[in-house]
């Protein structure tokens, strides 16, 4: 059987990452969307295997002992990983793997497995995704401030990806995503010798992290 495709989605806060993948999920139900495990407490409408993998800090630790994790780090007091095994077993069952992760955990999953494609979300100008972020009204100038800093470093890292997506329109942006899903049938090879995740660098434990904020 040949194994499926493990695409990697990274982008600034607020770029609109999340509505993209729905919208590609709207075209390709077949793909499966990675699941994160975290260590802090569920929130009210969040439910366990649908939002996170609800774990405690001594079973995230053991699993990071274990090897379990294909990448995580370390956000605001709290711990956020990707398990290897349902990554794996969806792969070489032949099903392609949708992973939504920070600049930081894209760069530990290119270390790990390098067959994976990297895929940047990108606004179509950084004054955009500031008006993005303002609309939302739920961050202090300092904060805003701070994601704006970051989404700067990560759109510096384009050269690391293998492509960027423009989310200047929803459907279009998500159009783009399926051409490259459909042009990339079995080509990421079996994850059975993914190396473990050797834990957060500095970078992963700073504000980069985007996987507790919204899309």
């Amino acid at each position: 059987m040949t194994p499926g495709t493990l695409f990697v989605i990274s982008g600034p806060s607020g770029v609109g990452k999340g509505t993209v993948i729905a919208e590609v999920l709207r075209k390709r139900p077949e793909l499966w969307v990675s699941v994160s495990t975290t260590t802090r407490q569920p929130r009210s409408g969040e439910a366990e295997g649908r939002d996170y993998f609800f774990v405690s800090p001594e079973e995230f630790t053991d699993g990071v002992a274990a090897g379990e994790f294909l990448e995580w780090a370390e956000y605001a007091g709290n711990r956020y990983g990707t398990s290897s095994v349902p990554v794996r077993s969806r792969l070489d069952a032949g099903q392609s793997v949708v992973l939504e992760i920070d600049l930081g955990g894209a760069r530990q999953v290119r270390k790990k497995f390098p067959a994976a494609v990297l895929v940047l979300v990108a606004p179509p100008r950084l004054a955009e995704l500031e008006s993005r972020l303002r609309g939302r009204g739920t961050e202090s100038d300092d904060d805003l401030n701070r994601r704006l800093d970051v989404a700067r470093e990560e759109l510096a890292a384009a050269e690391e990806f293998d492509a960027v997506v423009v989310n200047e329109e929803i459907v279009a942006a998500a159009e783009q995503l399926v051409q490259l899903v459909d042009s990339k049938p079995g080509s990421a090879g079996s994850v059975h010798d993914l190396a473990v995740a050797d834990g957060p660098t500095a970078e992963q434990t700073s504000a980069e992290s985007t996987k507790d904020s919204s899309q």
